[in-house]
């Protein structure tokens, strides 16, 4: 007959992820003539929950390299974008929510798709894709076996009287030559 035992553990109990594109205005000191590129660098974020809801805070640097006044001089111009992201994350199991962790992971670090100059202004698309995991306290529930193992028997240990013993009864002349 078997009993159970209840353990209490952390477990991911939540998990998800999400593709997000976005569209941001960079406002440029000078009125671009072309984007010559956009790089995203130095993504930061954390998460955390509110309201049974996860909340991402988190921002980017993009630079942008542009030509101005008819493409005869370039600038690279370097804005911080700041953001935030609100996703809801279905759980597995109801867990208490003083003891969670949130996990954001980027699963897709963010790029720019496309940038492109308008008056005084590069209006860039920005992909990026997020991963959450909720991990919290939960049971799991393992069979007890009521009979007991039987023992292993334990062997003799080799003591040096036993090692002196099987010194003096080898015959060191066992393997006979022939002549």
């Amino acid at each position: 007959m078997s009993a159970y035992k209840e353990i209490v553990t952390k477990a991911v109990v939540g998990k998800g992820k999400k593709y997000y594109r976005n569209t941001y205005t960079v406002n440029t000191d000078n009125t671009p003539n072309t984007v010559l590129g956009c790089w995203v660098i130095n993504h930061k974020f954390s998460g955390k929950e509110v309201d049974g809801r996860i909340e991402i805070d988190g921002s980017f640097d993009v630079n942008l390299w542009y030509s101005y006044d008819n493409d005869t001089k370039t600038s690279v111009i370097t804005k911080n974008i700041p953001y935030k992201e609100v996703v809801t994350v279905a759980q597995k199991e109801t867990t208490d929510s003083s003891s969670k962790d949130i996990i954001v992971r980027s699963l897709k670090q963010p790029s720019c798709l496309s940038a492109k100059e308008k008056d005084n202004t590069i209006v860039i698309d920005i992909e990026k894709e997020l991963g959450v995991e909720i991990v919290g306290d939960t049971k799991v529930k393992i069979a007890i076996e009521e009979d007991e193992e039987p023992w292993d028997e334990i062997p003799e240990e080799v003591t040096e009287e036993v090692e002196q013993e099987i010194s003096d009864s080898v015959d060191p002349n066992y393997i006979k030559e022939e002549k």
